[in-house]
């Protein structure tokens, strides 16, 4: 087996690579230095007679560096001071805008849940407010919890009861309790009680606590007049404040809830007060806030929503790097009116501080240093804007501002006194040696650079293709002027002159292969820039992490990574070094797909690295000809690649002869038997191990501090805690769920298109305050149904040389906070209503919208030959108008595309239309048939008109024309992705037989033949991605063909399908390939609008369709196997 091999020096150089420069490698505090070029011997000598002359000029430069230095002192002690000054602002700044975030997606999160609850209470046409069940109430709260980003918010579901339904109250609570308590163990999991004990606690009265006898006194029936407030449904159920029995509470007994009701009832809008909280920890009362959402019904206050937070938690949740040494002041325009508590009822301020350790509340005052008042960063997080002129007086709807402070501590920081000295030596030299280099170039240097340079060029050449000691061997021993000569001679033709072969045997070495699991399949999904992004930055690390552990880089062959120990400089310790190395890349290629995730999509945090390690001897050398490389052979190569062949995911494999090196070393503890032989072709059985990765060996790698423990099986190596004693970044996108990163990988596919729109308009301030436009939104889309919306031809705006010279570049336009803010809000929303199913889920939705991306950029312009267009601009910029029938002629035309690809499922049952007309559910009753996809575009659309979604729309329309055009391409678009309505599907192939048969449209309908193409192109382009999976690697089409086929089996266990699928499940999917997926694929070939890729689909749909057809039937048979072992397990 051949391997090649480059020298170490090159492994630092994917530094500048795409993609590696926002991560670090390391599980360590800091990356390496890159190994540095080490110039010849010739140089060193002609350094030597420069260092001579320089030397003249050392006591005119030590004179001068003591007065640079006095005179730039005071110069370095202000821009120290300046540095502070800008330091804290970018921080202040990321802090604010976080802040301000979180508390928008806190008001969106709680307005989507009353949303919820509202249909849902309209939905049970048995009940009416107050006395309504909320479905599901935990698991839904539970969602909503993770959404605001809190780990212990409060939220209680509050009716308003008047005081004529009070009568009704007992037996409304006595029913309905026991299916929420019931709900709330099964799904808080920490409840001792039974729903019994939690019934004999339940008050069946409106009731409230003893005045000022705490949370323990008696209930107390309430008799006062007028309407009461009680809590109905609460989460969690065993929250500390309020106990295990609250239920018919009523929360008007506490004074600023009273208060806050009463603003509420007044402005129909949300509110934010203070609130005393109880601390689970401690059991002391601290201060907090409670944010109240009215629940509207007809336009009146029927309850509110209560989120109960702490501010603590919300600034130790912030995760913004770098944060620390800051005073967080929230000042609210009312006063906080504690009631019980009288002396605090006058305050409005409340400190907190923020450091590396977390949050500390330091009093109801203003604990800000008076000096740091002109650094305040200052912003507004909470302001319903509710006009107070028309409220009664005594009435204050509070509007909250944080106010940001840097501390001494953190000024102490940027105080130094090595950087102002080395700073005032740096500026003195520099200036002088400027001079004198100017001189030294005038005699020496023209002479000096054509002789360096030429020597220089040609060893930095060599240095990059051979290691330093082969390189040195290549120059031999001849005069400087021959070198050039002794190296063309040794490498020498491909005939193999040039003197004997450069080749040596080492006997004590220790080879690794790192293969990417998964890969060909990931990278049948991905755009060729985002492949070479992956393994740039992947790979880069590993280079990295090689220098740090003294091993050798041989090779990237394909996506699998070859180094060794041992050579060309001998180590008796290479199998300690590349199992410290192999364990380290383990690690790094977990937490590099993890964030790498945000950036490439769907998937990337699924790969894994196979690794496998054997010791032995090599023959290394340079193999000279054409391209001459130093390589390696030897049965060592092969046998190390079986052992990463056979390996598993996230494993690491070393044979019996490492194994045995490892114990001999008293490093047995690293490793572990693998209970079973393993059979390698031409060795037969073999005996192996697994090297324990640091999970495994008890290494704590989400801890800023690594080390070895104590324990039989960890590891007892001093030498071993030198090369983990490591720093990890447990915060940022480390801390992200999936979901998380998928909504932030929307948010980067979407954000470039909301740019290029703005472009397309000629940029400048998007406008906000359109009235007209206000109306018209509310009047679109109001018919009985979506599905009646639907056109055939759906006219394109057309392309315009003239506007296209005017256009600013996309990249520069900036879209604004306030509409990255409203995107994130609503993508996150828009996840939040995806149903936990096997298939129909946001991560499938997202993997659509992968599809959707790179057909898109993959469009071709055929008469130019320009190929593939890579960019967003160039997309932008190029009219196809001829090929691509329009569709990149506008932007707002592919953000709709794209946009109808995240929400095409939302709120998805997991089950066909037909079953839901069957089953005659609300929404079948409405749409009839499209059911599905109907209610996706009406809960979209629905929330996308929201007031706090303004900023948002007015990136993506700004006129009525735009506006109709964006929700009819919506409309099209997620209709579009219901296959098995006949009557689409044969007007569909109808149209597209009209289209590409370059039959002419009816020229008196106004439509242009290519909206006709481009509305047939678009709805296919969204069925092929729909179905994307089939036309992709084999093991992505598995692995969602199982998803789908457990979500199917499910519905029909629950009883909501009435034919078993596993028993045409195998023929299904045939039929499927042969009469849709297939088709559909030539379609897309046929139209030449997508280049390349529609031939990649093409030709990944007819092979998976071969391999179903070999392999369906065992499948299916896993796949039953699987779904009985899951059920056994829940």
């Amino acid at each position: 087996m051949t391997i090649s091999a480059k020298h170490r020096g090159d492994q630092s150089n994917g530094e500048n690579s795409a993609g590696m420069s926002q991560f670090d490698d390391s599980t360590g505090a800091e990356s390496p230095e890159p190994v540095k070029y080490v110039a010849p011997a010739v140089a060193h000598q002609e350094e030597k007679a420069v260092t001579r002359s320089k030397s003249l000029f050392f006591l005119v430069l030590a004179l001068a560096v003591s007065g640079a230095a006095t005179a730039t002192y005071l110069l370095m002690e202000s821009e120290e001071y300046d540095d502070f000054q800008a330091g804290f602002a970018g921080l202040g700044s990321e802090v604010s805008t976080v802040a301000g975030q979180k508390v928008d997606q806190m008001f969106s999160a709680l307005d989507s849940f009353a949303v919820f609850i509202s249909s849902a209470a309209e939905a049970n046409q048995n009940s009416s407010w107050p006395f309504v069940t909320i479905p599901h109430f935990s698991l839904k709260s539970e969602k909503i919890a993770g959404l605001v980003g809190l780990e212990r918010p409060e939220i209680i579901v509050c009716p308003v009861v008047q005081e004529e339904e009070r009568e009704r109250w007992p037996s409304f609570i006595l029913e309905s309790s026991p299916v929420f308590y019931q709900e709330s163990i099964e799904n808080e999991g920490n409840i001792v009680f039974t729903v019994d004990e939690l019934m004999n606690k339940t008050v069946p009265y409106v009731w409230n606590y003893g005045p000022f006898n705490g949370f323990t006194a008696p209930a107390v029936k309430i008799d006062r007049p007028g309407p009461v407030l009680p809590l109905s449904y609460v989460y969690p159920l065993g929250s500390p404040f309020l106990g295990q029995m609250a239920r018919g509470s009523d929360m008007l007994g506490f004074v600023e809830t009273a208060n806050q009701f009463q603003t509420t009832t007044l402005t129909l809008r949300p509110s934010l007060g203070f609130a005393q909280l109880v601390d689970a920890g401690e059991e002391a009362v601290v201060i907090g806030s409670q944010i109240m959402q009215p629940i509207i019904e007809e336009g009146i206050l029927v309850g509110v929503i209560i989120l109960r937070l702490r501010w603590v938690e919300f600034f130790q949740n912030l995760n913004v790097d770098g944060l620390t040494g800051t005073i967080a002041v929230l000042r609210s325009s009312c006063e906080l009116g504690y009631g019980a508590f009288d002396e605090l009822a006058s305050k409005n301020e409340l400190s907190y501080s923020i450091d590396k350790s977390g949050s500390k509340f330091l009093g109801m005052v203003d604990a800000h240093n008076p000096k740091y008042d002109d650094l305040v960063i200052s912003r507004v997080v909470v302001d319903v804007d509710v006009d107070e002129g028309n409220l009664p007086d005594g009435v204050c709807v509070p509007k909250v501002t944080l106010d940001l402070y840097p501390t001494e501590e953190l000024e102490n920081t940027y105080h130094t006194s090595v950087p102002k000295l080395y700073t005032a030596v740096v500026v003195a030299i520099f200036a002088f040696t400027s001079l004198v280099f100017l001189l030294y170039d005038f005699f020496v240097g023209r002479r000096r650079r054509k002789f360096m340079d030429r020597i220089l060029r040609q060893d930095q050449i060599v240095s990059n293709v051979f290691p330093a000691a082969i390189r040195d061997r290549l120059y031999g021993s001849g005069k400087e002027g021959s070198q050039q000569d002794n190296l063309l001679e040794t490498l020498g033709g491909g005939d193999g002159a040039g003197g004997a072969p450069l080749a040596d045997l080492f006997l004590e070495t220790t080879v690794v292969f790192a293969d990417i699991a998964g890969f060909t399949a990931w990278a049948s999904a991905r755009e060729p820039a985002q492949v070479f992004i992956l393994l740039e930055t992947i790979y880069g690390a590993f280079d990295r992490r090689a220098y740090r552990h003294n091993v050798f880089k041989v090779e990237t062959v394909g996506d699998c990574y070859v180094a060794v120990a041992g050579l060309p400089e001998p180590d008796k310790d290479h199998f300690m070094a590349v199992c410290r190395f192999a364990r380290d890349c383990v690690q790094i290629m977990q937490d590099t797909t993890m964030k790498l995730e945000v950036s490439l999509g769907p998937d990337t945090s699924d790969l894994d690295l196979r690794v496998g390690i054997h010791s032995g001897q090599v023959t290394a050398g340079v193999l000279r000809g054409e391209r001459s490389r130093f390589q390696l052979f030897g049965d060592t190569m092969n046998t190390a690649a079986r052992m990463e062949s056979t390996s598993a995911c996230n494993r690491i494999q070393v044979s019996q002869v490492t194994a045995d090196l490892l114990s001999s070393s008293g490093l047995a503890a690293w490793i572990a038997p693998r209970k079973n032989k393993i059979f390698v072709k031409g060795k037969g059985e073999m005996q192996t191990y697994w090297l324990k990765t640091k999970a495994e060996a008890g290494l704590e790698t989400s801890k800023l501090k690594m080390g070895l423990q104590s324990g039989a099986e960890t590891l007892t190596d001093s030498s071993m805690s030198l090369s983990v004693g490591e720093v990890v970044d447990v915060g940022g996108i480390d801390a992200m769920t999936k979901t998380q990163r998928l909504v932030e990988w929307n948010i980067e596919v979407l954000s470039p298109l909301l740019q290029q729109i703005i472009a397309s308009r000629g940029g400048g301030i998007v406008d906000t305050d359109d009235q007209s436009l206000s109306g018209k939104e509310a009047t679109i889309g109001t018919g009985e149904t979506v599905l009646e919306e639907f056109v055939p031809i759906i006219p394109l705006k057309r392309f315009d040389a003239g506007e296209l010279s005017k256009r600013q570049k996309a990249s520069s336009i900036d879209i604004g906070e306030e509409a990255k803010s409203q995107l994130r809000s609503y993508i996150t929303n828009v996840a939040s209503m995806y149903q936990d199913n096997p298939f129909h889920n946001f991560e499938h939705a997202s993997h659509v919208t992968a599809s959707v991306k790179k057909l898109l950029t993959r469009i071709v312009n055929v008469d130019d030959g320009h190929g593939l267009i890579m960019s967003t601009d160039e997309v932008n910029l190029v009219d196809m108008a001829g090929h691509s029938y329009g569709i990149t002629s506008d932007p707002l035309t592919q953000f709709s595309v794209v946009f109808s690809a995240i929400i095409h499922d939302m709120d998805h049952p997991g089950v066909p239309n037909a079953q839901l007309v069957k089953e005659k559910t609300r929404s079948a009753q409405i749409y009839k048939k499209s059911v599905a996809e109907q209610n996706s575009v009406e809960l979209a659309w629905g929330m996308l008109m929201g007031e706090e979604y303004k900023a948002l729309r007015a990136c993506i329309y700004q006129t009525e024309d735009d506006l109709r055009r964006f929700r009819q391409l919506v409309v099209n678009t997620v209709l579009a992705t219901d296959i098995v309505d006949k009557e689409l599907q044969a007007l569909r192939k109808s149209r597209w037989e009209t289209a590409f048969a370059d039959a002419p449209t009816n020229q008196n309908s106004g439509v242009s033949s290519d909206d006709c193409k481009a509305t047939i192109v678009i709805e296919h382009l969204i069925q092929a991605s729909d179905v994307s999976h089939t036309m992709q690697h084999w093991h992505i089409y598995k692995t969602w063909n199982q998803n789908f086929f457990m979500e199917c089996y499910a519905a029909y266990k629950a009883g909501r399908a009435e034919t078993d699928p596993s028993l045409n499940w195998y023929k299904g999917e045939l039929g499927f390939f042969d009469f849709y997926v297939i088709p559909l694929a030539k379609k897309l070939d046929s139209c030449g609008v997508f280049g390349v890729s529609s031939h990649e689909y093409l030709n990944y749909a007819q092979s998976n369709r071969d391999e179903w057809a070999r392999e369906g039937e065992h499948l299916v048979q896993e796949y039953l196997e699987k779904y009985e072992e899951m059920s056994k397990q829940q």
